[in-house]
């Protein structure tokens, strides 16, 4: 009798379609990036425009300027904004991605926990870099440029390049808004049993100077944006432990209310 050899083993098959399913997902997620830096690149001015306007109010009226020293400086600028912009406007669709791959493998407790970090996750990210935006940048970019004046008989002026300052917004944007996901980070660790309520909140100082370190070196060398940064991120430290408390009574009064449930003992 002739053995019938099959073209795909069986016990493959799962990673296969584990495989597909993480093919189809990628390919959505970047076409999705695609879409959103294809419009983006079309509105690179507008777009830089918006990223300029913190430099333009700390500017004296009508004496704001950039320059570029290369000749192809521009053009990489408007490519660079085309790139962050689709990836903050994608971000969503892509983290939707991820989810619709994981979930199926989740219990329904686990996608109920996991579901509000990935939430949470977009709004805090926003809520630190608005801060950056709004505050931080105004307010650095008036410090840095205080530093205009005659030294010697030299006239000191502020001629900032537009690649550089490109690359000094995005490092404001980027720094704050993942510096807001500590809350996220935390939960995770607790949720995940490698760090408890108590732990963090015995070692609250230490926090404290490790926040400050962090927040010196993220903004410009002044007091005002680093207590900016610091008073916000210390915070939501705060309010972490706050939920982790929370957490911690409705697990507790769980297994109180799964110990004072009656068993059901089987007649005979």
């Amino acid at each position: 009798m002739a053995l019938k050899v099959k073209d795909i083993d069986e016990t493959q098959a799962p990673l296969l379609d584990h495989l597909i399913e993480l093919r189809n997902r990628l390919v959505k997620s970047v076409f999705a990036f695609t879409v959103a830096f294809a419009i983006c690149l079309y509105f690179a001015d507008d777009i830089f425009g918006l990223l300029v306007r913190p430099l333009t109010q700390a500017f004296p009226e009508g004496e704001a300027q950039l320059i570029f020293t290369k000749l192809y400086e521009a053009f990489f600028v408007e490519l660079k904004v085309a790139i962050f912009a689709g990836f903050l406007i994608s971000f969503p669709i892509v983290a939707n991605q991820l989810w619709l791959f994981v979930a199926p493998g989740l219990y329904a407790k686990e996608k109920k926990a996991f579901l509000p970090f990935l939430l949470a996750t977009p709004i805090l990210f926003a809520m630190g870099a608005s801060l950056a935006y709004f505050v931080v940048m105004p307010t650095a970019f008036r410090w840095f440029l205080s530093f205009e004046s005659e030294a010697g008989g030299v006239q000191q002026q502020a001629l900032p390049a537009m690649g550089e300052y490109l690359d000094l917004v995005m490092r404001f944007i980027l720094a704050f808004g993942i510096s807001f996901l500590l809350p996220v980070l935390l939960m995770l660790l607790n949720r995940a049993g490698l760090v408890e309520r108590a732990q963090l909140a015995a070692a609250r100082r230490y926090v404290l100077v490790g926040i400050m370190i962090v927040a010196a070196v993220i903004t410009p060398p002044d007091p005002l944006s680093l207590m900016v940064l610091a008073a916000p991120l210390y915070i939501l430290f705060e309010g972490s432990l706050f939920l982790m408390y929370l957490s911690d009574r409705k697990r507790a009064r769980l297994v109180v209310e799964d110990a004072e449930t009656p068993t059901e003992v089987p007649e005979g």
